[in-house]
């Protein structure tokens, strides 16, 4: 009882000092995500939901699946009693101090959905259970497990974009964090509800629908204890359950009848899809997101200027640094091979598709679900079409579950969490905010690297290795250069896309190193091969 009402006590601690550093928030920079979101509040707020799917006043049309649209809708009935105006279609960029103060507190409060999840993986990790799989002792997993949980609420990365830049992730992640907590306690139906529940709220998460697509067939359709008659790894259609298949299929489709049923019944699915998927976007989503796309677009970029001092390319056919100005569009390459969403599909499912299949072999161990899950976000990252920077977080949120795992997981978490961290440093672009997101990224890298050090002891310096090092210090340099040296050099109008590049081209090194480290020892795991 005594150990309950201090896990309480120290969650309680918690959320107060995150609500608290969130409202010192309140008035820095806004992004157009803002206005986008208020946008939200004012279409289903005086419209009928006949025509949320259709108006088109202004660029911010509602483009997330229906449950999200009704979320707005409930939030915008309390937004009328702040300021009626910010309901209204007319106000574009409208940002009233109450408006303001109201949509920044609502992400807050939705943040408790984080909060709550958060608590209930720590009381999953921390029974008995868990305590005999782990063989630690209850003091050392909960030190673990509150670290997690300041890693997962204080995030760098979920206090710049929600907070700051404005969205509601946390509210979102923490609904995924519920239905992980789910699945590893084996309750498999109600996993299978909150992810669908999560997949009607935002479809970003489709990214990492096959892992469960395949741990809940697998896991769940299928007896535990096969036969020798398989014509699959691990596949033996004696062993098919069609009463659990049958039961997890209606739930998913009672989920999304909810949903969409009514847009369906409406004849309006056709469009509601079309907002959902405009795959008319280019490879990039306004400057590269640190992924296998920023390092091809910058060899391609370098392979340019090399042909055109070389006299072999003309200076006119090589297009204009569009993709790192902010904007949003098609791009050609000059020299490699233009991009295709279907080449960016295929590529993204050739390196799934190994940790998929592992998964369906190892489905009785739940641990493995975590990892396919991991390495799923990350070869969607990596490889997938117009990939959003702040999409980082599908990967750096669910990790944190395994940062404390391993010495190796340790060393791959400082690095992604490093790499995921600074990438999103553009998106706050102003003056007034560099101060900010220059301290909270000490702070949060500083805590990570004392807790690391908590866990590990003395073997906490020996982690990274020498390499890895250089290239973390080497974020200091690059941050100097972005700040200082690029505009003391006068290439503020000449190269002004250069800063950009840099960063999510050095971003992506690390992002990439992180994943072919966490890629093989997850293929190695049988072996036992020590790659730490």
């Amino acid at each position: 009882m005594a150990d309950e009402v201090a896990d309480e006590w120290f969650f309680g601690k918690l959320v107060v000092f995150s609500s608290c550093l969130k409202l010192f928030l309140l008035q820095t920079y806004r992004s157009s995500d803002f206005e986008v979101h208020r946008n939200w509040l004012a279409i289903t707020n005086s419209l009928p939901i006949s025509k949320w799917y259709y108006e088109a006043t202004c660029q911010w049309t509602l483009d997330y699946p229906p449950f999200f649209a009704w979320f707005e809708f409930l939030l915008s009935q309390v937004a009328t009693l702040a300021d009626a105006e910010m309901t209204k279609i007319k106000s574009l960029e409208y940002a009233s101090i109450q408006t303001v103060v109201f949509q920044r507190t609502s992400v807050i409060v939705a943040d408790m959905m984080l909060v709550y999840a958060m608590y209930k993986y720590y009381c999953h990790i921390t029974n008995e259970n868990c305590l005999n799989q782990y063989q630690s002792s209850i003091y050392v997993v909960k030190n673990k497990a509150k670290f997690i949980s300041i890693f997962i609420l204080l995030n760098f990365g979920l206090i710049v974009v929600d907070h700051i830049h404005f969205q509601y992730n946390g509210f979102l992640f923490g609904i995924l964090l519920l239905s992980i907590t789910r699945m590893l306690e084996e309750e498999f139906l109600w996993s299978a509800f909150w992810f669908s529940v999560l997949l009607n709220f935002k479809h970003i998460f489709l990214y990492i629908a096959p892992v469960y697509f395949v741990y809940l067939l697998k896991r769940y359709c299928f007896k535990q204890k096969g036969s020798t008659k398989s014509v699959f790894p691990g596949l033996d259609i004696w062993e098919f359950l069609p009463l659990q298949f049958t039961k997890l299929g209606c739930l998913v489709v009672f989920v999304f009848s909810l949903s969409f049923g009514p847009f369906i019944v409406m004849g309006q699915s056709k469009q509601v899809l079309n907002r959902l998927f405009p795959f008319k976007r280019g490879l990039c989503h306004a400057y590269w997101a640190p992924n296998f796309w920023a390092l091809y677009n910058a060899l391609d970029k370098a392979l340019a200027i090399i042909g055109r001092r070389m006299g072999v390319i003309d200076s006119k056919n090589i297009q204009s640094a569009v993709m790192t100005g902010g904007l949003v569009g098609n791009y050609k390459h000059t020299v490699l091979p233009s991009v295709s969403p279907l080449a960016t599909l295929i590529l993204t499912g050739m390196f799934i598709m190994p940790c998929l299949m592992q998964l369906w072999i190892k489905a009785n161990k739940t641990r493995q679900f975590l990892k396919a899950l991991i390495l799923c976000a990350y070869g969607s990252f990596l490889f997938g079409w117009h990939v959003h920077e702040k999409a980082v977080l599908l990967i750096t949120i669910p990790f944190s579950l395994l940062s404390f795992e391993s010495k190796l997981f340790s060393r791959i978490y400082i690095i992604l969490s490093v790499s995921g961290s600074f990438s999103l440093f553009p998106l706050l672009f102003q003056p007034n905010e560099t101060p900010i997101k220059v301290i909270l990224m000490l702070m949060y890298m500083l805590f990570l690297f004392w807790s690391q050090s908590r866990i590990h002891s003395d073997k906490s310096q020996h982690l990274l290795k020498w390499f890895e090092k250089f290239y973390l210090l080497g974020f200091v340099l690059l941050e100097i250069y972005n700040l200082l040296i690029h505009n003391a050099l006068q290439y503020t109008k000449k190269l002004e896309f250069l800063p950009l590049l840099l960063t999510s081209v050095y971003c992506a090194v690390g992002i990439l190193w992180s994943w072919i480290l966490f890629y093989f020892s997850t293929f190695m795991e049988q072996s036992k091969v020590a790659m730490d």
